[in-house]
């Protein structure tokens, strides 16, 4: 079955999804994307990803290209189109098309894109085993909490950390705290138990996995503190995890080369996966092993 992509109103093979040379999503990262998992063709947390969607878009003002019922429409279609059981859904909404200027165009039309790729689940061992990461200078602009197509900072900590051989890079501030990863949203597990993550705020992107894990821990009265941590602070934790759309809750061992806790996933860690996987099973009827 060819795969299927959405372009600007347009249900279209995936290799003749093309946008034009003036899309100002191309020439300025003038835009916004989102990340959707879906399992058993039932997209996750679908309001939560919405509401920052629209929201990304208020901030940058850009109009929305469609009413929510018309994308809530348009996500499933292109879930059916492509046949697949469970994957991850990008969207991205541009500017639009206009000439070449840096001011916003009086009348362009907003560019929207659809497509749908397979599961990007973190492998078994690195769920079992957890994983490495290192850390990068942060170098990104000031507003990250909208989720723009300007990733470029993201691009470059993600390849030193492939290069490295580690999951993902810690982007550490001048001041030494930590704001998140370059894909992901991360935390801290002090040896008391207490889960330190960086608060809401311009700061870093508000996850929407980060935020179900946090309600799910207060749910099962788990100690949860929003303030910055430290890189000194992280090298001394007892545990430690990232989260994301396409990592879920995935612990992490090893920072920089120096091992975390015990250097295995730690128990409040591993409970919150626990909680995390039947917070996918009641949405979706995903079943975990």
């Amino acid at each position: 079955m060819p795969r299927i992509s959405y372009v600007n109103g347009r249900y279209v093979h995936h290799g003749y999804a093309t946008v034009h040379m003036e899309d100002r999503g191309y020439q300025f990262s003038d835009g916004i994307y989102e990340v959707i998992a879906f399992y058993s063709r039932r997209l996750l947390d679908e309001a939560l990803h919405t509401r920052r969607l629209l929201r990304s878009l208020r901030e940058l003002s850009i109009a929305a290209p469609m009413s929510e019922r018309a994308l809530g429409l348009v996500m499933r279609e292109i879930i059916a189109r492509n046949d697949r059981t469970d994957g991850t859904l990008y969207m991205q909404i541009s500017r639009g098309v206009a000439r070449r200027d840096h001011p916003f165009p009086a009348a362009a039309k907003p560019g929207f894109v659809m497509a749908v790729t397979g599961p990007k689940m973190p492998k078994e061992k690195e769920v079992k085993e957890g994983v490495a990461v290192i850390t990068a200078p942060e170098q990104r602009w000031s507003r990250r909490d909208i989720k723009t197509i300007s990733l470029l900072p993201n691009v470059l900590a993600k390849q030193a950390a492939t290069k490295a051989g580690a999951r993902e890079a810690w982007l550490v501030e001048k001041d030494g705290f930590i704001s998140e990863g370059a894909v992901s949203n991360n935390a801290i597990v002090t040896r008391t138990g207490e889960i330190i993550t960086h608060p809401l705020n311009e700061s870093i992107l508000g996850g929407v996995t980060r935020d179900v894990v946090l309600t799910l821990a207060r749910k099962a009265k788990m100690k949860v503190t929003e303030r910055p941590f430290s890189l000194k602070e992280a090298k001394a934790a007892g545990e430690a995890f990232l989260t994301s759309t396409t990592s879920n809750v995935l612990p992490v061992v090893k920072i920089d080369g120096a091992p975390i806790g015990t250097g295995r996933p730690g128990p409040v860690t591993l409970k919150l996966l626990a909680l995390y996987h039947e917070h996918i099973f009641r949405q979706t009827g995903k079943r975990w092993n």
